[in-house]
């Protein structure tokens, strides 16, 4: 799996040419909700008094998703920002502040940001957390924030998303150790070698 990252933190990301040129910096990255996908971002110019740009950055113009810039063949693929915002399939103000529900109905807790495959898929693998005492059996704090994978299809329904109640046997403290647990998730089910199911990770 590729490395993950927080949606939160691609905000300010230089988007940079193959060539080496800056044209702009990441402002909001914005989802396809229910595919589970960033279907691209919307763009502000560099420095403290740059504002908005008119233009924006597909995902599909995306050359690749790095730790320090966002890289794309040349500034000719930015596009209208219509191209991005207008979809009605983007859901980015419905995840960040959604309500998290189980299929079981249980509330787990309420999301804080969007985790992603970083490279090229842009695809949506969990969520960070200001999780209910639900989902922290045994803590003495009320609320504290965990991450937690998503499901096979992604429920998006007004203003709550829902995930599979498996899904919070698979929590982990930092997105660090996240990855670890995506992939427990993703497999579990499936036999391993020698015929063993595979669970969750101790």
């Amino acid at each position: 799996m590729n490395e993950l990252t927080g949606a939160r933190e691609l905000s300010g990301r230089p988007v940079v040419t193959l060539g080496g040129d800056v044209v702009a910096q990441v402002k909001d990255t914005v989802f396809d909700g229910p595919a589970g996908q960033v279907t691209g971002f919307t763009l502000s110019g560099r420095g403290l008094l740059a504002g908005p740009l008119r233009r924006s950055l597909p995902w599909a113009s995306v050359h690749a998703l790095g730790r320090h810039a966002v890289m794309i063949r040349g500034a000719e693929v930015l596009a209208e920002r219509s191209a991005v915002v207008a979809r009605r399939e983007a859901a980015h103000g419905r995840l960040v502040g959604a309500r998290v529900l189980t299929d079981e109905g249980t509330e787990i807790g309420v999301v804080l940001d969007v985790v992603v495959e970083a490279g090229t898929s842009g695809r949506v693998v969990g969520f960070r957390l200001d999780a209910r005492e639900s989902l922290v059996t045994g803590s003495r704090r009320r609320r504290r924030q965990v991450f937690v994978p998503r499901g096979e299809t992604l429920a998006v329904s007004g203003r709550a998303l829902v995930v599979p109640a498996d899904a919070v046997r698979f929590v982990a403290d930092d997105l660090a150790g996240f990855a670890a647990r995506v992939a427990a998730f993703q497999a579990r089910g499936k036999p391993a070698a020698g015929g063993v199911e595979r669970g969750p990770l101790p």
